[in-house]
C-alpha cells in the first residue's frame, strides 16, 4: 500500500523534470520531494538536506488544498463541529411509481441493505474506488453549490435548487417539473422485518406480495406532504446509536430517461431542518446530495453517492464542509482527501471483502494538525516515519499537573487540595446514584470483608490476639468511611497491607521480649507517625511523585497483584488438609473403616448430658462404637481407622467453587462484548459478573451440601481478647523515655505509610483513567496520618492505600458511551467519580457483624476466586506484563505494539529481564521479615531508573518506560549523547 499523493506527487516531479523550465531554487525542491517520494515508496533511502530546517521543510511542503485547509480549520471557532449520520436513497421503480429507497446508511461505517433487501449489512469500513473520487472531484466542479440555503421544506429546498441549475444554465428550464417531480416522490426506509410471515401470503402474486411486503414491513411517508418526523421514525431503535446533537446528510442518487447530462447539486442549510420522512430517523437534514443523471450508468452513480457518504461521515470532510465559503474549499476537502487515502494493488485485495471496523482509529485532533496535514505524513509506521513526524503513540512530553507542584508556602499543597475537591463535593454524592454503583459496592465489600478476615486473622496469631478479626473490622470501617468522606481521591480504598503486619509482628515481640506494653508503645508510635505524617504534608514533600516513573510505578503494581494471586492459591493449597482420596479403589471399599476405641480400663469421665449435676460412671458401660465423631472426642474416645480423616469430595469441590468462580467473572466481565442479547443487557451482566458469579457458586455449594469452609465473621461487638478494652491509654506501663524513643521506629512507618500510600495513589490517578474532578495527594495523607492515630488510641490496625482492591473499584465504575456508532468500540469516557460507593462498602463492613447469619453461607473458596480474580485483573494494562509474554510468542505472531517498531527486540527482552530481577528481589524481601524495609527498596528502584539510562539508549528507556503511559518528568542524562538515529524524536521526552 502505498499513499496516493505520492504517487501522484511522483509522476508531476519526474513529467517537470523533462521540461527544463522550473528555477534552480523549484528544481531543487522538487528534487528534494522527489527524494523524498521515493524514500516513502521504497522505505531504504534516508534523505538529509543541512541547509533546509524540518521544519522549513515541512512548511514548504504543504499542497494547495492543505494550505487552504489550515486557513478554514484553523479559524478561531469554540463550537464543535456535530456528528453527521449520512443516508443514501436510490430512485428505484416499484409497480410503474418513482420512488426513493434506501441502501446505506453511515454514522462513522457503512452498513448497506443486503441484495435480499431484508436485513441491514454489518458495520464495515467503506472500500471507494479511486474512479469514484476523481468523479466526485468533478460533480462538484461542475454542480451547483448551494451554501447556506435558507429552506424549511422539502418543496422549498428543491425549488431552490433547481432555480439555481435554470439560473447557472445547468437545466433547461422545460425540465424544472420533471426534476422537481422526481425529487419529491415518496420515501421508503429499511425497518425490522417481522417475526414470522403467513405461509399463504408466499403464494400471492408478484405485485400483490410486493404491496403486501411493502405494507408489513416498510415504512412509507410522502415527504412532499409532512414536514414533521412519522410514528415509524420517532419508534426507531436506530435512534439510539446517534447522538443527540447530530445532524443528517441526506444522498440522493438516480437515473432517469429525459436527462442529458448528470444533475448534480451539494446544498447546505443555514440551519438544520427535519424535513419530515427524508430520513429514517428524527434527526434534522443539513446537508443535501442530489445527483440525478441519464440510464446505463448506475454502478458509476452509486459509487459516486457512497463516496460523498463517506466524505461527510470523515471528521476532516466534515469540518471543511461545515465551514467552506465556496466551491474550491470543498473541492480542497476532497483533495486533501484523496491525498491521505490509501492505494491497495487489485491483484491482491479481494474489493468485496468487508474491512472490520478497527478497535482505534486516528483522532480528528491529530489529522487536522499541521504536521498531518503535509506531504511528510506517514501513516501505519511505515518506512520514513521517522522522517516525516513522530509516531503517534510516541510518548509526549510529560506535563505535571498541579496536584504535584511544590508550592514552597506553608500548607500551600494541602490548601490547593482542598480548594480544588470542595466544589465537587455535592457531585461526589450525588454522582453515586446510578445502578452500576450497587455492583461495584457489591464487589468491593466482598473484597473488603475477605481481607479483614484475613489479615483480621493473621494480626490476631502476630500479636497474641491484641488486634483480631473484630479489630480488624471495626478498623476497616471507621478508617474507611472517614477517608471517603473527607479524602483527596475517594475511590482510593483502604486496608492493612503486608509490610504493615510484619512491622507489628516484630513490635509485638520486641515488646514481648523486653517487658513492654505493647498497645502503649504501638500508640506512641503511631502518635509520632501521625507528626511526621503532618510534617510530609505541611512542606509539600509529596512533590518527590513526580519522579515516579512507569519503572516503579509497574514494579510496585506487579508485585501487588502478584500478591493477591500467590495467596489466593496458597489459601486453597492450605486445603490439604482435606485431601483427595486418589488411590481409592472401589473393590476394596471394605477396608475403609473408623472407630472410636475407649480409652484405657480404669479412668472415667465426665458427662455433660446433665446440667443440674455431674454423673460419673464407668467407661465399661458404655458402648463405644456406637458414638459419632463428636461424641468419641467428647468423653475421651480415640479415632482408629484409614477413614478417620477422610471428608468425601470437600476439596474438589472447594476447588471447583475456586476456579468456577474466577471462571464465570472472567467469561461475564466480558459479556457485553458478545454478540447475544441487547447491548444494555450485556453491560448489565458484566457490571454484575462478580456478584452473580458468588451468588452462583454459593447457590452450588448449598446445594450440593458439602461441609466447605465457610466465611467466618464476629457475631459479638467486643474486641477479642477479654483483658482490652476499646480506648489504649498513653502513660502508665512504659517508662517515660519510650515515648520519646518511639520516635525512631515512627520513621520507618511513616516511611512505609508515605510510600505505600502515594504511590498507590499516582496509579489509581493515572491519566488513563480519565479523572476529571482532580485529586488530593496531601489532603490524602492528612487524612492517613490523623486515622493512624485515632486506630492507636482504640487499638485498631493502621490502614493505608490497597492498591488491587483501589483499582478494582475503579474499574467496577468505569464509564463507556452508551451511543457508538454501529461497528464503533464503545469509547471509554471516564470513571464515576463518586464517594458513595466507598462509604457504602466502609459502613457495611461495620454492620457485617449483624450480617454474619447471612454472610455465613459463603464459602471461603468462592472469596479466594475472587481474590483471584483481583490479582489478574489488575496486571491487565500493565506493560510489563504485556512485555513478560513477548518471551514465549514467536516474533511473527507478536503483537504490533508501538515500542517493537522502534527498539530492537533484544534490548526489550534485556530491559524486561531486569525489571523481572527487581521484582524477584521485592518478592523475597517482602516474603521475609525484611519487608519492613520494603518501601525503601521501592525508593531504590526509582534511583535505578536514572541509573539505567547510562546503560540503556535513550530511546530504549524512554519508549518502555513512558510509552502510552506518558506520565514521565524530563530526565537529562549525560552520559547518552551519542545516539543520534531516533535521539532526535525522542529528545523531548528524556
Amino acid at each position: 500500500q502505498c499513499r496516493l499523493k505520492n504517487l501522484k506527487t511522483l509522476l508531476v516531479l519526474l513529467t517537470l523534470k523533462k521540461s527544463y523550465k522550473m528555477t534552480k531554487m523549484d528544481k531543487m525542491e522538487s528534487e528534494l520531494r522527489l527524494l523524498k517520494m521515493t524514500h516513502v515508496l521504497y522505505g531504504s533511502l534516508n534523505v538529509q538536506m543541512g541547509h533546509i530546517s524540518d521544519h522549513d521543510l515541512k512548511l514548504r511542503n504543504l499542497s494547495p488544498a492543505a494550505e487552504r485547509l489550515r486557513h478554514i480549520l484553523g479559524e478561531d471557532d469554540s463550537t464543535p463541529t456535530p456528528t453527521i449520520f449520512t443516508e443514501m436513497d436510490t430512485l428505484q421503480h416499484e409497480g410503474g411509481e418513482l420512488e426513493w429507497k434506501e441502501s446505506a446508511r453511515w454514522v462513522k461505517f457503512e452498513e448497506k441493505v443486503e441484495e435480499g433487501g431484508e436485513r441491514w449489512s454489518k458495520p464495515h469500513v467503506s472500500t471507494l474506488t479511486l474512479h469514484s473520487l476523481f468523479e466526485l472531484r468533478t460533480c462538484l466542479q461542475t454542480g451547483s453549490i448551494l451554501l447556506d440555503l435558507e429552506g424549511y421544506s422539502l418543496p422549498q429546498i428543491v425549488d431552490e435548487i433547481v432555480d439555481r441549475h435554470i439560473a447557472d444554465g445547468l437545466l433547461a428550464p422545460d425540465l424544472k417539473e420533471k426534476i422537481s417531480y422526481v425529487l419529491l416522490r415518496k420515501h421508503r426506509h429499511q425497518t425490522k422485518k417481522p417475526i414470522h410471515r403467513s405461509l399463504a401470503d408466499i403464494g400471492k402474486s408478484s405485485n400483490a406480495a410486493s404491496s403486501l411486503f411493502t405494507d408489513q414491513t416498510q415504512s412509507r411517508s410522502m415527504n412532499d406532504i409532512s414536514d414533521t418526523p412519522s410514528t415509524d421514525q420517532l419508534k426507531n431503535k436506530f435512534m439510539k446509536k446517534i447522538p443527540r446533537d447530530a445532524e443528517a446528510s441526506n444522498v440522493l442518487i438516480g437515473e432517469v430517461d429525459f436527462l442529458e447530462k448528470p444533475f448534480v447539486s451539494f446544498v447546505r442549510l443555514s440551519q438544520a431542518t427535519t424535513l419530515g420522512g427524508l430520513t429514517e430517523v428524527p434527526v434534522p437534514t443539513r446537508f443535501l446530495f442530489i445527483l440525478l443523471g441519464p440510464p446505463g450508468k448506475t454502478k458509476s452513480y452509486n459509487e459516486i453517492g457512497r463516496a460523498i457518504a463517506t466524505l461527510m461521515v470523515d471528521d476532516l470532510f466534515s469540518d471543511v464542509a461545515y465551514k467552506a465559503r465556496d466551491r474550491d474549499d470543498l473541492i480542497a476537502g476532497v483533495d486533501e482527501f484523496l491525498d491521505e487515502v490509501i492505494v491497495l494493488p487489485p491483484g491482491e485485495w479481494d474489493p468485496k471483502i468487508r474491512i472490520e471496523p478497527p478497535k482505534k482509529v486516528p483522532s480528528a485532533e491529530m489529522r487536522k494538525s499541521v504536521l498531518n496535514l503535509n506531504e511528510l505524513g506517514q501513516m501505519n509506521g511505515s518506512a520514513g516515519g521517522a522522517a516525516g513526524g513522530e509516531d503517534e503513540d510516541l510518548p509526549a512530553q510529560h506535563e505535571l499537573g498541579e496536584e504535584l507542584k511544590f508550592t514552597g508556602r506553608f500548607c500551600g499543597g494541602l490548601w490547593l487540595d482542598i480548594k480544588r475537591k470542595l466544589p465537587w463535593y455535592c457531585s461526589d454524592i450525588y454522582d453515586g446514584f446510578h445502578i452500576q454503583s450497587i455492583s461495584a459496592v457489591l464487589f468491593i465489600y466482598l473484597g473488603c470483608i475477605t481481607n479483614a478476615i484475613t489479615f483480621g486473622g493473621l494480626l490476631g496469631d502476630a500479636t497474641d490476639n491484641y488486634q483480631g478479626v473484630m479489630e480488624s473490622f471495626l478498623g476497616t470501617a471507621l478508617a474507611g468511611t472517614v477517608f471517603c468522606l473527607f479524602g483527596g481521591q475517594p475511590l482510593i480504598i483502604l486496608s492493612s497491607t503486608g509490610p504493615i503486619l510484619i512491622f507489628e509482628k516484630l513490635l509485638y515481640e520486641f515488646s514481648k521480649n523486653n517487658s513492654i506494653d505493647y498497645m502503649e508503645l504501638r500508640l506512641w508510635i503511631g502518635l509520632h507517625a501521625c507528626f511526621q505524617c503532618f510534617v510530609l504534608v505541611l512542606s509539600d514533600a509529596s512533590y518527590i511523585i513526580k519522579y515516579m516513573t512507569r519503572f516503579t510505578e509497574e514494579g510496585f503494581s506487579s508485585l501487588i497483584s502478584f500478591i493477591f494471586i500467590s495467596d489466593a492459591i496458597k489459601k486453597m493449597v492450605a486445603l490439604k488438609y482435606y485431601p483427595i482420596n486418589r488411590g481409592f479403589k472401589p473393590d476394596y471399599i471394605t477396608s475403609y473403616k473408623c472407630e472410636c476405641i475407649a480409652p484405657d480400663q480404669g479412668e472415667s469421665v465426665k458427662s455433660g448430658s446433665h446440667q443440674c449435676f455431674n454423673q460419673i460412671f464407668n467407661l465399661t458401660d458404655m458402648d463405644w462404637t456406637q458414638l459419632s465423631k463428636k461424641e468419641c472426642e467428647k468423653y475421651g474416645g480415640a479415632l482408629v481407622g484409614n477413614a478417620c480423616k477422610y471428608v468425601p469430595d470437600l476439596a474438589l469441590m472447594s476447588f471447583i467453587l475456586f476456579f468456577g468462580t474466577y471462571s464465570m467473572t472472567v467469561s461475564l466481565k466480558k459479556f457485553k462484548f458478545s454478540r447475544y442479547f441487547p447491548t444494555k443487557l450485556r453491560k448489565l451482566i458484566s457490571d454484575f459478573s462478580i456478584f452473580m458469579s458468588i451468588m452462583s457458586f454459593v447457590g452450588l455449594d448449598m446445594l450440593m451440601g458439602l461441609d466447605t469452609p465457610k466465611l467466618i465473621v464476629p457475631t459479638e461487638f467486643k474486641p477479642t481478647r477479654s483483658d482490652r478494652g476499646w480506648l489504649v491509654m498513653p502513660f502508665g506501663k512504659n517508662p517515660w523515655w519510650w515515648y520519646v524513643a518511639s520516635f525512631i521506629p515512627a520513621l520507618l512507618v511513616t516511611i512505609l505509610i508515605f510510600m505505600d500510600q502515594q504511590i498507590s495513589a499516582v496509579i489509581v490517578n493515572r491519566k488513563e483513567n480519565k479523572l476529571k474532578k482532580g485529586c488530593g495527594y496531601h489532603l490524602d495523607l492528612f487524612w492517613v496520618g490523623i486515622l493512624m492515630a485515632v486506630c492507636s488510641f482504640m487499638g485498631l490496625p493502621w490502614y493505608v492505600a490497597a492498591t488491587v482492591i483501589s483499582i478494582a473499584h475503579i474499574d467496577s465504575l468505569k464509564m463507556e458511551s452508551e451511543t457508538s456508532a454501529p461497528g464503533e468500540q464503545p469509547q471509554f469516557l471516564g470513571v464515576r467519580e463518586q464517594r458513595l460507593t466507598g462509604i457504602l462498602v466502609f459502613v457495611l463492613t461495620g454492620l457485617s457483624v449483624f450480617l454474619a447469619p447471612i454472610l455465613q453461607y459463603i464459602p471461603m473458596p468462592v472469596l479466594y476466586g475472587v481474590f483471584l480474580y483481583m490479582g489478574v485483573a489488575s496486571l491487565s494494562g500493565i506493560q510489563f506484563w504485556e512485555r513478560i509474554k513477548l518471551y514465549l510468542m514467536p516474533l511473527k505472531h507478536q503483537p504490533d505494539f508501538s515500542f517493537l517498531r522502534h527498539v530492537p527486540l533484544r534490548r526489550v527482552h534485556l530491559f524486561t529481564l531486569v525489571q523481572i530481577v527487581c521484582l524477584a528481589v521485592l518478592w523475597i524481601l517482602k516474603s521475609t521479615f525484611l519487608a519492613i524495609i520494603f518501601p525503601v527498596m521501592v525508593s531504590v528502584l526509582h534511583c535505578f531508573t536514572f541509573y539505567s539510562s547510562c546503560t540503556f539508549k535513550k530511546n530504549v528507556l524512554t519508549i518502555t518506560l513512558a510509552l502510552r503511559n506518558k506520565n514521565i518528568p524530563s530526565v537529562k542524562t549525560s552520559c547518552c549523547k551519542n545516539h543520534k538515529g531516533t535521539e532526535r524524536i525522542f529528545s523531548n521526552y528524556n
